[in-house]
């Protein structure tokens, strides 16, 4: 009788043929869910724009970039907390009392909102303060502007959010369909902070080399870890650099991707506060944005930094639109 089987050489080729049909698959099958967790981010984004208009429409204004002055520089509620009810986060934002600091309310920063984190976000964890007090990340920063972001008393910001008031939309004259919103920002990223330097006024860095040079405390992970904190370096981001620029810092020598502010916002009556603060993201080639006419689009990485700057300022007077 005759026995049926294949040979020791037919099994490797068939193999090989699965093995080549797999690896011709597999980049299709990751693409194909990185649109998917694209779609969702641009989703994210327009929710919160559908929310920002909400706000302004109940409240004729938009939310502060913290606001330091009724209840001391210990309280400085984000503006994404203040777009809670507009988020279908009514029950979570009875839990705030705006008149008493973050530090003292554990059971609001340690909630994850799902519409404040992109599915790209490769640290969708808390942060662990201590046995009592949890945070958690966001990956959605708010538009300050380019670079000086404060002046005490008063506010110094060319963005849409300003400390210590809100902005009415007819102050937003360069067009709402030609300034930024919100935009990306990685959760954990590391940061210099408080070397009150500069202390004057400062001209823009020119190099992203050149920021390390103003020094102040290194944090090595913790920036964009508090979607509470209204400061900076937790929940907006400049236009100081174009998205997904490398700010590098060593420490210890080790290279960073850094993130910088020379005051903590509310920490000084006197110093200014700078900062650079990078729109940055896991999807491939640029970021998601949203404009202030409630629209979301990719922004390419390779955008000229000039653009990026004049789309970033509300009422600046330039002419600029994504279309440059």
């Amino acid at each position: 009788m005759k026995l049926r089987g294949f040979t020791l050489v037919e099994l490797l080729v068939v193999i090989a043929i699965i093995g080549m049909l797999a690896g011709l698959l597999l980049p299709a099958i990751q693409s194909a869910r990185e649109a998917a967790r694209r779609m969702q981010c641009q989703n994210n984004l327009k929710q919160i724009g559908l929310a920002l208009h909400n706000h302004e429409i109940a409240t004729r204004k938009l939310p502060p970039l913290g606001d330091y002055r009724s209840a001391g520089t210990s309280v400085y509620w984000s503006v994404q907390v203040r777009l809670l009810p507009f988020l279908e986060q009514n029950n979570l934002h009875d839990l705030v009392d705006f008149t008493k600091p973050i530090s003292v309310q554990p059971a609001v920063a340690r909630v994850r909102i799902p519409h404040l984190l992109c599915p790209s976000e490769r640290n969708d964890r808390e942060r662990i303060d201590s046995p009592t007090f949890t945070h958690y990340p966001l990956t959605y920063g708010a538009n300050a502007g380019l670079w000086h972001i404060a002046q005490p008393p008063s506010d110094r910001g060319s963005g849409v959010f300003l400390i210590n008031r809100g902005t009415k939309l007819a102050e937003i004259s360069d067009g709402l369909s030609n300034t930024l919103g919100m935009a990306e920002v990685k959760a954990y990223t590391p940061y210099l902070r408080d070397s009150g330097n500069p202390s004057g006024i400062a001209s823009v860095p020119t190099t992203p080399e050149a920021v390390s040079a103003f020094g102040g405390e290194f944090k090595t992970d913790s920036g964009h870890t508090e979607w509470v904190d209204a400061r900076m370096h937790q929940t907006g981001f400049t236009t100081t650099f174009a998205p997904n620029t490398k700010v590098p810092h060593i420490d210890n020598g080790k290279l960073y991707d850094i993130d910088f502010n020379s005051m903590r916002e509310g920490r000084s009556t006197t110093l200014p506060t700078y900062a650079v603060v990078t729109s940055r993201s896991y999807h491939t080639g640029g970021v998601n944005v949203l404009l202030m006419d409630g629209s979301v689009r990719m922004i390419p990485e390779l955008i000229e930094l000039e653009v990026w700057r004049r789309i970033g300022s509300r009422s600046g007077g330039e002419v600029a639109s994504l279309s440059d």
